[in-house]
């Protein structure tokens, strides 16, 4: 048993490995590609809302340490300014005419690409849930804090397999599930999917059958 178990240590270092330089590689490329779109997005977000053209966050990533992630913004300004930190909800009155589209054909993730060539994130693996959430969820959660064993990632079973506002609990399955079961097979296959929904624009479906 102690063999087998040092065999898979040693497959998942070298795969961890493998996929940080794939990460470098594709993210690197991504950006220099999506470089026009940053043009378009910036306009249509200007023209539709006015500034701020990016949105920060602090998120969770490996290991509990958090970072900061940008995204494309595609709510109104000051969306929780009085809320405080709020989940999004099917049919979000907060998020504006061109954040629906960004959001349904995730470019408004596009601008995690810089996380993903920093290290913060990889391109397959849990998403990275923010800090006040991430408190809430391990005090309620049973094992919520095994999906930190792994980076963060742009896409992952909960969102290519799961409802899109599939509740913590039924999402940690899924997470779970990639965190013992990693593999560069699993991360390509997860990868392929993501890329057909992008190309559908059905990120923000209700149906899981996408």
């Amino acid at each position: 048993m102690q063999g087998v178990c040092s065999r898979r240590k040693s497959s998942l270092g070298i795969c961890d490995a493998v996929k940080r330089l794939a990460d470098i590689i594709v993210a690197g490329l991504g950006l220099l590609a999506s470089t026009p779109l940053w043009l378009v997005i910036a306009t249509a977000i200007m023209l539709d809302d006015g500034w701020p053209i990016l949105y920060c966050q602090r998120r969770a990533g490996r290991g509990r340490r958090v970072f900061p992630v940008y995204k494309f913004r595609t709510m109104i300004k000051d969306a929780e300014k009085h809320s405080g930190a709020v989940l999004a909800a099917e049919n979000d009155p907060r998020i504006t005419r061109v954040g629906r589209i960004l959001r349904k054909t995730a470019l408004d993730e596009i601008p995690q690409l810089i996380s993903i060539f920093k290290g913060d994130m990889s391109w397959v693996g849990p998403r990275p849930e923010r800090p006040e959430f991430v408190r809430e969820f391990l005090r309620d959660i049973p094992d919520y804090g095994l999906r930190y064993q792994v980076r963060p990632g742009l896409t992952g079973p909960a969102q290519v397999y799961a409802r899109y506002y599939t509740d913590a609990v039924d999402k940690l399955r899924y997470d779970l599930y990639y965190v013992s079961n990693r593999s560069l097979w699993l991360d390509l296959k997860l990868f392929i999917r993501s890329w057909l929904i992008t190309s559908k624009g059905r990120w923000d479906s209700s149906s899981a059958d996408r």
